[in-house]
């Protein structure tokens, strides 16, 4: 069985330890996937789920890492990060028209600390109806973000603290170390 080289290797050891430790905030579930084989030599993939109680995923995503020695032409380094993001929005948020420029800000914010270059994405917003049988079923809203980006460092523990994060609010949450007020989207409405 090759050996991965040390770089990639310190990255697998890093998801390793988020996945082996502590839940990074009590709604997030984090577990192991299986990674695309064809767009770098090297990869390793997350997803997760935020979940507002036992029965309601808000937001899901996957996390891919992706290492080539050698670098990649748009890349700062030998590592690029794959992030996507789909969370379920109250219609009215997801009638407003700068939700993909907010959203696009709650990335670039969460990621500040970690460092990044080169970054890249899309953010989609789509509404359902339903029809025929299904007419009664209220109309369902989402926001989709996809994003790449580089790390400036070879620590990789902060650029999935801040996918984390950022699944997290977009699925409506406060963010980290904030309260939500009672009767709020994520707050305890008791």
């Amino acid at each position: 069985m090759p050996v991965n080289p040390p770089p990639f290797q310190r990255a697998l050891d890093t998801l390793r330890a988020i996945l082996d430790g502590p839940p990074l905030r009590p709604e997030l579930d984090l577990e192991d996937m299986p990674a695309p084989q064809r767009l770098a030599p090297y990869a390793a993939a997350l997803s997760g789920g935020v979940w507002r109680d036992e029965d309601n995923e808000a937001a899901t995503g996957r996390l891919i890492v992706l290492y080539d020695p050698e670098g990649r032409s748009g890349w700062t380094g030998g590592f690029r990060i794959v992030a996507y993001i789909r969370a379920d929005l109250e219609p009215e948020i997801a009638a407003e028209e700068l939700i993909g420029s907010v959203a696009w800000s709650w990335l670039l914010e969460a990621l500040e600390p970690a460092g990044y270059a080169g970054e890249s994405g899309t953010i989609t917003r789509a509404v359902s109806e339903s029809f025929g049988d299904k007419a009664d079923e209220p109309p369902a809203t989402e926001l989709e973000l996809r994003a790449s980006w580089s790390p400036t460092g070879e620590d990789l523990a902060p650029h999935v603290a801040a996918w984390c994060e950022v699944m997290c609010v977009t699925a409506g949450l406060p963010p980290s170390g904030v309260t939500a007020l009672p009767g709020r989207p994520g707050g305890s409405g008791r």
